[in-house]
């Protein structure tokens, strides 16, 4: 859901806030009234239920529509680039500092900045926010020169503030500041009547957008959705429909183009007797290959024979059970991408928890998954 296109007016922007149940329509009119004011809303749920969708909805409901909208994520805008990155700097602040920058703050300045993942950011870092939202001016890194802005800020976060608040991660001035209205999501399990309205409206994107046939819904296909506890939200939603549709051979999805794409239960739950037998049959075509993670399965052709060289042979004169099959043997490059692959889907893309799962910081985190072509996101800082 990160990478929303920009919203035109402000009925196309709650337009796209899709669903019939009740959840969506308190939503699509809590928007309309929030969207008027200027007070800073924040935005609570889970990963992957729309957040950035909603803040984008009140920007462009809001009077300030015809200004910028600036998104941060806040989860990788760490250490001395902060203040940078935030507030911008002067020519020859410090060494790089070819040119001067006006920061996000200056850069949304009578629009509307939306601090995304709010509850990743430092506590040395929610002091220096703290100031500006409570001053409204910045000062840009290698001057002395308070710069007023005029700014309404969104902020959104899957962590539950409160907690982090009593546990000391979180500045209670700071969650004060930004909770004047708070707008909650919700899980796409607790919503299954909006899951037949969100896939037609993503299948469509598909077609229109990317190229990829314009296919429906089985009905069969549509019970199998709704039963489905999609711990991913909407955005595994869309991964699953998108992977679906490329493995249909017609113009309608039927249960068996969702085998081996998704599991019908809670992560780390076994699949039922008839899904596993179906996903082997999958794979044996090529098509998906499971992973160690439970519930995951990667798209993929299957590896090919080892024909070209002959099998190594171990210590004791014995050649390896992986050569000796006829399988390649994976290089280090290749367990180290499954394994930020595995980690990326336990976090649902949370790369800061990614990272201190993985004991790196969340700089070379970056690196990796840039290396390995694994974060569509990653944009200049």
């Amino acid at each position: 859901m990160k990478s929303v296109a920009s919203i035109g007016s402000g009925t196309d922007a709650i337009e796209r806030i899709i669903g019939v149940s009740p959840w969506a329509e308190q939503v699509r009119r809590s928007i309309e009234l929030v969207a008027v004011h200027q007070s800073s809303v924040l935005i609570l749920g889970p990963s992957g239920t729309g957040k950035e969708l909603i803040a984008r909805a009140i920007h462009a409901c809001s009077t300030r529509s015809k200004k910028a909208f600036i998104p941060v994520d806040c989860a990788v805008t760490t250490g001395t680039l902060f203040a940078s990155h935030m507030f911008g700097h002067v020519k020859g602040s410090f060494t790089g500092a070819t040119s001067s920058t006006l920061g996000c703050f200056r850069a949304a300045d009578s629009g509307t900045i939306f601090l995304d993942e709010i509850g990743e950011m430092e506590l040395e870092l929610q002091a220096k926010l703290l100031r500006v939202l409570q001053q409204r001016v910045v000062v840009p890194v290698g001057s002395h020169e308070e710069i007023p802005v005029n700014v309404r800020v969104l902020a959104a976060t899957n962590r539950d503030l409160s907690s982090e608040v009593s546990a000391g991660r979180f500045r209670e001035d700071l969650f004060y500041r930004l909770n004047v209205v708070t707008i909650r999501t919700i899980p796409l399990r607790e919503r299954v009547e909006d899951v037949p309205v969100l896939a037609a409206r993503y299948l469509a994107e598909l077609a229109a957008r990317h190229g990829m046939p314009m296919c429906s819904l089985a009905p069969a296909a549509v019970e199998v959705l709704q039963q489905y506890s999609w711990p991913g939200n909407v955005r595994e939603l869309e991964n699953v429909l998108e992977r679906a549709v490329m493995f249909s051979s017609g113009d309608q999805i039927d249960p068996d183009a969702l085998s081996g794409l998704m599991v019908g239960g809670s992560p780390g739950e076994a699949p039922p007797s008839g899904s596993i037998a179906q996903m082997a049959a999958a794979a044996t075509r090529g098509i998906v290959s499971p992973t160690p993670l439970p519930g995951v399965y990667r798209v993929e052709p299957k590896l090919k024979p080892a024909t070209e060289s002959a099998p190594a042979q171990g210590a004791g004169g014995s050649a390896p059970a992986a050569a000796a099959s006829g399988e390649e043997w994976p290089t280090l490059a290749d367990v180290e991408r499954m394994h930020l692959e595995r980690t990326l889907a336990a976090t649902m893309q949370n790369k800061s928890l990614a990272a201190k799962m993985l004991g790196i910081d969340r700089s070379v985190l970056r690196r990796k998954l840039q290396r390995y072509g694994l974060d569509d996101s990653l944009g200049p800082e």
